[in-house]
């Protein structure tokens, strides 16, 4: 009897396909701060996997797999089969593979056999090792995972019945099956890129196959295609299939809410034009080694050849290359129902976030520059603080309200900066269109805590809600005054001794400010003893008694600052107690505001106050403006206070909104040692 020899392979990353079945009950039960701790272990582990922190080489990638074999699918490569082992038990230490099951997994390594006598050279040594076709073979070991959106994996082998037994066949014979096979893969060139792996003696299959394409047709006619050519009808043998969707694994939480994943493009899809598809083909293919042609048994995951260099094991599907095709368009605006598989409906992730009043929430808006003409009557508002600049979270946030504007409650959704404080400023028109919008806000990386708020009326309301804004040129903190206008009973209270309180936005401390008709040297005494008294405390921050720089006014003014609202409280009780303290006497009326505080830079003071002198000039001249005054600290001459005072808020955000206001936030960007400590309304 005459002994076969097997062709000469090569073996090169062992490769993991871990498929998992999501427990969509438990998930749903669990209470929220488990599911919390559980998405993000997940996540970073997934991460972690994704930019292969755990070996000096290999890939990982996350597929949302479509119908009931699994739910997600994990491919990892790795230069040992130890390091696969490893991040399949890793995953199993998550919080989050609690609510999975391994439905199924697939363990082969990478390979190349010599079925071509081009082939059987490099098997040899006969070729260069930066040759053409070496290179190609290492990329055909040591693979990149294509960005393309599907995959298809499935197993499969050669028959070995007594009548079509493939390894029965004379070496000749299996080879010219394999360049007929190659053929057709040829003629997927660009569209499917594959990646083949060996599994005998690792998987109760022979080889397994991995294809990926922007469009899965593609795929289906390629495998169609390849069921009447002989290797496969008479001599392949296949097991289940798996398809799915790539997704990024910061996206895991929107596909467990239901939501269409990958986030960032899924109100793109279908929408991309031709230009912008084919320069996403060109990026996909990038990096192929220039090869365009395919190999004799059909292309490796890198790239193809023209020539008959191939090293392909005699697997059923071979191609190459990303589609240029555009990708799935989802329909966002229909309704997930329990029947559908068992995955969950689409439901907002729920958020400990802190609650507003309406009159907060438009206060709020107003430090991010979001003013009512941008929202309406009954309107519902999400802010969502992140430590990050505005740059780091804005593709993330454009690619959230791409999605979002699939939804006719959307009303605006956007990254505002407020006195280097960032935040995600989302409304809706529907209070339950809020609660699911607000998961994947605060999913954003960097949101470390959320606000939410009905807008009731405020849309309405003539004026309100406009806001201040910093000497910096970002929206502050606004305090509305006026009878229209409902604040805290504290504040009214203290409103009615001559005291203006409040958190200014972005600050972590409370203020007191009042004005006092004393001698300024009589109420330096009194608020020194006073503070002798506060410092006591380890909430007390500070507090100063500020005059007008200006020799002609007497205006005077005590500003006391705490860490907690309750100490700020207590504290204005004896505030109140100050000699001359007065309200805001009738020709005082109106609009204010309040700016503190303003440090500048000792060798600007002078330039400060000149400069400050001018824009008063030009203030004088507009219309609606009652008076402005600079106040310094009367025990520190470069630590400013600017009041003001406006007919209606409408006047002042004229100015706030002006080219002159602009131009003197930019210059004092150069005389200030810091930035102002927050504004707000009095």
């Amino acid at each position: 009897m005459v002994r076969r020899e097997p062709p000469q392979t090569e073996e090169g990353w062992y490769a993991l396909h871990d498929l998992r079945t999501v427990d969509w009950e438990a998930w749903r039960d669990a209470p929220e701060r488990v599911r919390e701790r559980a998405l993000e272990d997940a996540v970073d582990f997934l991460g972690s996997a994704e930019a292969v922190a755990d070996a000096d080489e290999g890939q990982s990638a996350l597929y949302a797999v479509v119908g009931h074999k699994a739910d997600l699918m994990l491919v990892h490569l790795r230069p040992s089969l130890a390091a696969v082992e490893r991040l399949e038990r890793r995953f199993e230490r998550t919080e989050f593979a609690r609510f999975t099951e391994q439905s199924s997994s697939y363990v082969s390594v990478t390979e190349a056999s010599g079925y071509s006598e081009r082939a059987r050279e490099y098997f040899d040594g006969e070729v260069d090792d930066d040759s053409g076709l070496a290179q190609y073979i290492q990329s055909r070991l040591h693979p990149e995972i294509p960005d393309a959106e599907h995959v298809s994996f499935y197993p499969m082998s050669k028959r070995r019945d007594p009548d079509q037994n493939w390894y029965d066949l004379p070496f000749e014979e299996r080879a010219e099956h394999m360049e007929s096979h190659g053929d057709i893969g040829r003629g997927y060139a660009g569209k499917v890129e594959q990646m083949i792996t060996g599994s005998v003696g690792m998987d109760d299959w022979e080889w397994g196959v991995t294809l990926w394409a922007d469009d899965m047709t593609d795929v289906k006619d390629l495998l169609y295609e390849m069921r009447f050519d002989p290797s496969s009808s008479k001599f392949a043998e296949f097991g289940p299939f798996y398809v799915g969707r790539r997704f990024p694994p910061a996206d895991l939480g929107a596909y467990l809410a239901g939501e269409s994943v990958p986030t960032a493009d899924a109100a793109d899809a279908g929408e991309a034009s031709t230009g912008e598809r084919e320069a996403h083909a060109s990026a996909s293919n990038a990096g192929h080694d220039g090869h365009t042609g395919d190999s004799a048994h059909g292309n490796g995951a890198h790239g193809s050849r023209s020539d008959d260099e191939s090293a392909d094991p005699p697997a059923e599907s071979h191609a190459g290359g990303a589609t240029d095709g555009a990708t799935e368009t989802v329909d966002e605006s229909s309704e997930d129902t329990a029947a559908s598989g068992g995955r969950p409906a689409a439901a907002g992730k729920e958020v400990d976030a802190e609650r507003l009043d309406t009159d907060e929430t438009v206060q709020t808006l107003a430090n991010f520059g979001v003013y009512p003409e941008e929202y309406g009557a009954g309107d519902h508002a999400l802010v969502c603080y992140a430590d990050a600049d505005a740059e780091a979270i804005v593709d993330e946030v454009d690619g959230l309200r791409s999605n979002f504007d699939h939804y006719d409650t959307h009303v605006l959704t956007s990254v505002r900066a407020n006195q280097g404080q960032t935040a995600v400023v989302s409304v809706w028109e529907t209070e339950s269109a809020a609660d699911t919008a607000i998961g994947f806000l605060t999913d954003i990386e960097g949101v470390t805590r959320s606000a939410r708020g009905s807008l009731g009326d405020a849309g309405e309301a003539d004026g309100d809600g406009s806001g201040d804004q910093s000497a910096d040129g970002d929206a502050a903190g606004a305090e509305t005054q006026g009878d229209d206008t409902t604040a805290a009973d504290i504040r009214e209270e203290l409103a009615e001794e001559g005291v203006y309180a409040g958190q200014p936005h972005g600050e972590d401390v409370y203020a007191l400010v009042l004005y006092s008709e004393a001698d300024p040297e009589t109420l330096d005494a009194e608020v020194a003893d006073l503070r002798d008294g506060f410092d006591r405390y380890d909430t007390h921050v500070k507090t100063a008694v500020y005059g007008d720089v200006a020799d002609d006014s007497d205006t005077t003014a005590v500003v006391s600052l705490w860490d907690t609202e309750s100490a700020a409280d207590t504290a204005a009780d004896f505030l109140t107690d100050l000699p001359g303290v007065v309200g805001r006497p009738s020709e005082r009326e109106g609009f204010g505001t309040m700016g503190m505080f303003y440090t500048v830079k000792p060798d600007y003071r002078e330039e400060f106050v000149d400069t400050f002198g001018a824009v008063g000039e030009q203030l004088a001249e507009m219309d609606g403006h009652r008076e402005t005054a600079l106040l310094a600290n009367r025990e520190d001459e470069t630590d400013m206070f600017i009041a003001s005072r406006w007919d209606a808020k409408e006047d002042a955000m004229a100015f706030f909104r002006s080219d002159d206001f602009r131009d003197t936030v930019e210059w004092g960007r150069e005389v200030l040692a810091d930035r102002p400590r927050h504004v707000f309304l009095a």
